[in-house]
């Protein structure tokens, strides 16, 4: 399996950005999908998820209302959008996948298998 993130960069305060993570290996197998961010001195941490057909969706309480999460299957590519970005949402973000048809994880140990993590910076 492998992960493919990519549409970090700099925004200024307020404006958006739209974050995609490639998916394969996963052929005929459902899988979840989760973002994740690190921030320099910080613990990574759950931004938001959906789970394998895109029937449910998570956000941590930090991204509510501002970021969506959604999939398409027939390119195998989850988005993040980012709206209303802030100074502390700047971090490198990650994509991790975990096989399965539940619900939407949050916890990063159940992930098994991660992108390579996309820069973004949110300053004016």
């Amino acid at each position: 399996v492998q992960l493919q993130a990519s549409g970090g960069g700099l925004v200024q305060p307020g404006g958006s950005l739209r974050l995609s993570c490639i998916v394969s290996g996963y052929t005929g197998t459902p899988y979840a999908l989760g973002w994740f961010r690190q921030a320099p001195g910080k613990e990574r941490e759950f931004v938001g998820g959906i789970n394998w057909n895109g029937g449910r969706t998570d956000y941590a309480d930090s991204v509510k209302g501002r970021f969506t999460v959604s999939r398409d299957n027939a390119k195998n590519t989850v988005y993040l959008q980012m709206n209303s970005l802030k100074p502390e949402d700047t971090a490198v973000y990650y994509c991790a996948s975990k096989r399965g048809s539940g619900s939407v994880a949050t916890d990063p140990t159940l992930f098994g298998s991660w992108g390579q993590g996309t820069q973004v910076t949110v300053s004016s």
